[in-house]
Order: C-alpha cells, then sequence, then structure tokens
C-alpha cells in the first residue's frame, strides 16, 4: 500500500497534467460546460479513490480518458440527451484578448473558426467525430485513441480522414454559399 502523501503527490500531477486534455474532450463531446465540469470532477474523484490498486500508472492517460468516455456515455444513456439540443461552450474563449489587443482580430479568427468546426461536427455521426476530438482536442495518439474507443488504429486513421474530408467539404460549400463571409 502506497504512503497516502505520496498518492496526494501523484493525484496532483495527473490533475494538473490531464484536466485540461480531458475537460477538453468531454465538453466537445457533450456541449454542456456544466455537466462537462461535473464529469471531470467524478473521473478525477475516482483516480483518488482508486490511486492504492493502480498498479501501472504509466497508462494513467488510458485510464483518465476511457473513464471520462465511460462517465460521457453513462450520462447520455441516463439522460438520453440528443446533440442537437446541447449547448456549446469554447473553453478558450477571449483568453488571450484582454493581453494584447494587437491579436484581437487573430484570437476573434481563430474563435469563429472553431466554433464554425464544432458547428459542422455536430452533423457528423459521433463515432466519426469523437476520433477527431480525442486527436485534434485532446492531442491523443492513434493507439491511444484506438484503445479508448476499442477499434483497430486503422479504424481511427480512417475514421479521422473521413471526419476531415467531410469537415472540408460542409466548409466549402457553405464558403461558395456565402454563409462563411
Amino acid at each position: 500500500m502506497r504512503n497516502k502523501n505520496q498518492n496526494i503527490i501523484q493525484f496532483t500531477i495527473f490533475y494538473n497534467r490531464y484536466k485540461e486534455g480531458l475537460y477538453n474532450y468531454c465538453i466537445k463531446m457533450l456541449y454542456n460546460r456544466t455537466i462537462s465540469q461535473d464529469i471531470i470532477q467524478n473521473v478525477f474523484l475516482k483516480l483518488f479513490q482508486n490511486m492504492d490498486s493502480i498498479k501501472n500508472f504509466d497508462t494513467i492517460s488510458y485510464w483518465l480518458f476511457k473513464t471520462t468516455r465511460n462517465e460521457i456515455f453513462s450520462y447520455l444513456r441516463k439522460k438520453k440527451v440528443r446533440n442537437e439540443h446541447l449547448e456549446y461552450y469554447d473553453t478558450n474563449e477571449n483568453e488571450n484578448i484582454a493581453n494584447d489587443h494587437s491579436n484581437y482580430y487573430d484570437v476573434y479568427d481563430k474563435k469563429e473558426l472553431n466554433e464554425i468546426v464544432i458547428n459542422e461536427l455536430k452533423n457528423i455521426p459521433p463515432e466519426q467525430s469523437e476520433p477527431f476530438f480525442l486527436k485534434e482536442y485532446s492531442g491523443l495518439s492513434y493507439k491511444e485513441i484506438s484503445s479508448i474507443m476499442d477499434i483497430d488504429e486503422d479504424l481511427v486513421k480512417s475514421r479521422l480522414y473521413k471526419t476531415r474530408q467531410k469537415l472540408i467539404k460542409q466548409l466549402e460549400k457553405k464558403y461558395e454559399n456565402g454563409d462563411l463571409l
């Protein structure tokens, strides 16, 4: 059994290292800030409660993302939430604007583009958009995503490719129609 102080230190390190990636993944899947915060809190509570039983801390990112994924789908099953009724919240909202006014337009353009991409991802089935969120917003590798989703690594690559192609087509269509101007 590990020392309680060692557990607290290790937990703090894991919390600081993974909280943002887990939150980004969660919020991109649920489009709801409050629910995402609750889920991430539950995940880290479970981590702390299970610190003594985790034998290999080298795979902690897998454990955390897998637990977060399970919590998300558990929530969706319980509430029978439909994606088109969920609220979107940008985690990076205006963070740089206050610090550098010369950067305002760049930050605004990035935020606007991010919102457009997220809105387009709502029209893509979750089995295709989830790998995109895990890769682009949580920074996981193909191997990590395949482990978390229990699918083959080649299938992860295929889904990412198809999702990116769909996004490109949808954004091109919006641009041609003048919807992005």
